[in-house]
C-alpha cells in the first residue's frame, strides 16, 4: 500500500467564487488558474462538520466535460489531505447528476458505508470545451444540492482562504478501470473506488417503472422511438436502459457518445439547440418522410429533458402536469397515490389545476431543486417540475431527465395497453390534447436573453419593480399597447417561506398577475458563467375547451408585445430579439 504525506499549501482568495443555484460555473480557463479549484474544494470541506467529513465517503464525478479528468485528480488529493476516508468515482469519471443523487441515497459500500456527499463536476446545459464552461457543485447527505445556508458558508470561506491541504505521494488514479486503489496517510487508510456508472441507477429505475410494459410498447410495429443525448453523459445510461434493458434498436439513439465538448454543440434540450432531434421529429424543414412517434433529449448532465411527439412539442410545464395526472395508474412507484406536487414559480399553473382536481397538496417554490428537496424530505411532495426542462420525483433529490422519459413511455404504454397491434396507437399528441380537454390549456412561452450586461439586467429589473407602485400607470401603458390584454391586478417580487424549515427566499422574480389569470414573470438566471441571463415567462390560461387548439405564438403575441414594452427590453439590453424562444 503506497503512503502519502499531507502538504499545507499557501494560497490567496479569488473574487467571485459564489455558488449559484447549481454551484460555481465559470469558463474553463478561470478554473485552470493556479489554486482556483483547490480553493473552492477546500472552502467547501471547511464548511462541512469536521466530525462528519473526517473518514467519510465522498462521490466525485460529472458529465465528462473538458477539464473533468484533471479536476477529479485534484479533488481526490485534496480529499485525502483533509482526512476523508474514501472517494467513489463513476467509471471514466462519468455520473449523471440524478445518478449521483441516487448513489448518495442508496449505494452501500463493501463495508456497509454510504456516501456523505458529492462533488459533481458539471455546468449542466452550458457548452463545454477549452474555451467554454466548467462547473462544480456540492450535494449533501440527502442527495440534493447544498442549501443556501451551506453555500453561504462556502462563499465566505472562499473570501478568506489562506491555505488548503493536499496529499503528496498519491499518483493519478486510473478512472477508466473499475477497481479500488488504497493508500496510507496520516489519518489512516484512504481509498478510491471506480465503479460502474450505470448499475445503481438502472436498478433504481427498475424499482419505479414496469420495464416489461415499456418493452412491449417499444416492440409495437407502429411505435418508433428516438433519444438524443446531445453527446452528454445521458448517452451512457441510454445505451444501457433503452437498448440493453428495453430492447430498443441502437439506431434509436442519437449523439449518445459522451464528448468533452459535446460534439461542439450546446447540450441544452430545447427547440433551438437540439437541432437534429427537432428535425428528426418533423418540427424543422424539410420534414422527413418517416418520423418517430416519440422523441426525447437530455442536457449535458442528464437532469433535464425535452419530450416530443410526431411533429409535436410538449412544453415542460404541460409535461409535469401530465405525468402527475397519469402517475398513479401508469407508474408502479406511485400506485398508492401522490403525497403532493410542486412547481417552480415561473412554471405554468398547469400542475396547479391537476392538483386541484385530484385533491393534492400543491406548492409553488423559487427556482432551484433544493426547495423541492425540503418538501420531499418532509414527505410532502411526490412529483415536481420546472419550466426549464426539469422534471422529477422523490426517488432522488435532483431533477432526472431519463426518469421523465421513462415516465412518458410508461404513460404511453398504459394508454395503449388495450390497443391491438393493428389498432390506432394513442400518441403523444393525443395524450396532451386529451389533457387540455380535461384540465384546460396554459399557453406558455419563455424568452431568454443570454449574456446580457449584468448592470443593464439589474437596471431592467429595478425598472420593473417601480411599476408595482403605479398599477394605474402600468395599465394605461398596456391599454395603449394592446387594448385586448387584461389589466394587471397585482405586481410583486416573489417571496417564499419554506413550510418545512421556515427559511425565507426573497427577490425571486418580478411578477405581473392579470385579471384573466395571465402572468408575466421576469427573472435573472444564475446558471450562466458570464454576464446575466434575463428570462421572460409569458402565460395565458384558456379554460374554454373549444379554444385549446389555437397556435401558441399567435395566442400569446399580445402579451409578448406588452411584456417587451413595459420592460423596455431593447432599450435596456440593446437586444431586438431573444437568444432562445421556448
Amino acid at each position: 500500500m503506497a503512503t502519502f504525506t499531507v502538504k499545507k499549501q499557501q494560497t490567496k482568495p479569488y473574487d467571485g467564487q459564489k455558488p449559484g443555484t447549481s454551484g460555481l460555473r465559470k469558463k474553463v480557463k478561470v478554473f485552470q488558474q493556479e489554486h482556483y479549484l483547490a480553493n473552492f474544494v477546500q472552502s467547501t470541506i471547511n464548511a462541512l462538520p469536521a466530525d462528519k467529513i473526517k473518514g467519510s465517503t465522498i462521490v466525485v464525478s460529472g458529465d465528462g466535460r473538458y477539464y473533468s479528468p484533471d479536476a477529479i485528480q485534484i479533488i481526490i488529493k485534496i480529499a485525502a489531505g483533509n482526512g476523508i476516508g474514501q472517494i467513489w468515482v463513476g467509471q471514466d469519471g462519468l455520473l449523471s447528476t440524478p445518478a449521483v443523487s441516487g448513489v448518495i441515497r442508496n449505494r452501500v459500500g463493501s463495508k456497509g458505508e454510504k456516501a456523505y456527499g458529492a462533488f459533481i463536476l458539471t455546468a449542466s446545459h452550458n457548452a463545454g470545451g477549452p474555451d467554454e464552461d466548467f462547473g462544480i457543485k456540492y450535494n449533501t447527505e440527502n442527495g440534493g444540492p447544498a442549501l443556501e445556508s451551506l453555500t453561504d458558508k462556502i462563499f465566505q470561506n472562499t473570501k478568506n482562504i489562506k491555505e488548503y491541504f493536499i496529499a503528496e505521494g498519491i499518483p493519478d488514479v486510473d478512472i477508466h478501470k473499475i477497481g479500488r486503489s488504497s493508500f496510507s496517510g496520516p489519518s489512516g487508510e484512504f481509498s478510491v473506488e471506480v465503479f460502474d456508472a450505470t448499475e445503481d441507477y438502472v436498478n433504481l429505475m427498475k424499482t419505479i417503472f414496469d420495464f416489461e410494459a415499456i418493452s412491449r410498447l417499444l416492440a409495437r410495429p407502429d411505435f418508433t422511438f428516438c433519444y438524443d443525448a446531445l453527446h452528454g453523459v445521458a448517452g451512457v445510461y441510454a445505451k444501457r436502459i433503452f437498448v440493453t434493458e428495453l430492447n430498443a434498436t441502437e439506431s434509436s439513439l442519437l449523439n449518445c457518445v459522451p464528448k468533452e465538448d459535446f460534439g461542439g454543440g450546446h447540450p441544452d434540450p430545447n427547440l433551438t439547440y437540439a437541432k437534429q432531434l427537432v428535425k428528426t421529429m418533423g418540427l424543422g424543414s424539410p420534414v422527413p418522410e418517416e418520423i418517430p412517434e416519440f422523441g426525447a433529449a437530455a442536457d449535458g448532465d442528464a437532469d433535464r429533458n425535452m419530450i416530443l411527439g410526431k411533429k409535436f412539442f410538449v412544453t415542460p410545464s404541460d409535461s409535469v402536469a401530465i405525468i402527475a395526472a397519469n402517475a398513479v395508474g401508469a407508474i408502479p412507484y406511485f400506485k398508492n397515490g401522490l403525497k403532493g406536487v410542486a412547481r417552480s414559480m415561473p412554471t405554468s399553473a398547469a400542475l396547479d389545476v391537476v392538483a386541484q382536481k385530484l385533491g393534492l397538496k400543491q406548492f409553488e417554490v423559487p427556482t432551484g431543486w433544493k426547495f423541492f428537496g425540503n418538501l420531499m424530505d418532509a414527505g410532502m411532495c411526490s412529483i415536481c417540475g420546472e419550466e426549464s426542462f426539469g422534471t422529477g420525483s422523490d426517488h432522488i433529490r435532483e431533477k432526472d431527465g431519463i426518469w421523465a422519459v421513462l415516465a412518458w413511455l410508461s404513460i404511453l404504454a398504459y394508454r395503449n395497453r388495450d390497443v391491438a397491434a393493428d389498432g390506432k396507437l394513442v400518441t403523444v399528441e393525443d395524450i396532451v390534447k386529451l389533457h387540455w380537454q380535461t384540465y384546460g390549456r396554459h399557453y406558455y412561452t419563455r424568452y431568454d436573453y443570454e449574456n446580457v450586461d449584468a448592470g443593464a439586467a439589474k437596471n431592467l429589473i429595478d425598472h420593473l419593480v417601480k411599476h408595482h407602485s403605479d398599477l394605474d400607470g402600468l395599465n394605461k401603458i398596456i391599454k395603449d399597447t394592446r387594448p385586448e390584454v387584461a389589466e394587471v391586478e397585482l405586481g410583486d417580487e416573489f417571496e417564499y417561506t419554506d413550510p418545512v424549515d421556515g427559511s425565507v427566499s426573497s427577490h425571486q422574480g418580478v411578477r405581473f398577475l392579470f385579471k384573466d389569470g395571465s402572468r408575466l414573470v421576469f427573472r435573472l438566471s444564475g446558471t450562466g458563467s458570464v454576464g446575466a441571463t434575463i428570462r421572460l415567462y409569458i402565460e395565458q390560461y384558456q379554460s374554454d375547451r373549444s379554444k385549446t387548439g389555437a397556435d401558441a405564438a399567435e395566442t400569446l403575441a399580445p402579451l409578448v408585445e406588452v411584456a417587451l414594452v413595459i420592460s423596455k427590453m431593447e432599450e435596456f439590453t440593446g437586444r431586438s430579439a431573444p437568444t432562445v424562444i421556448t
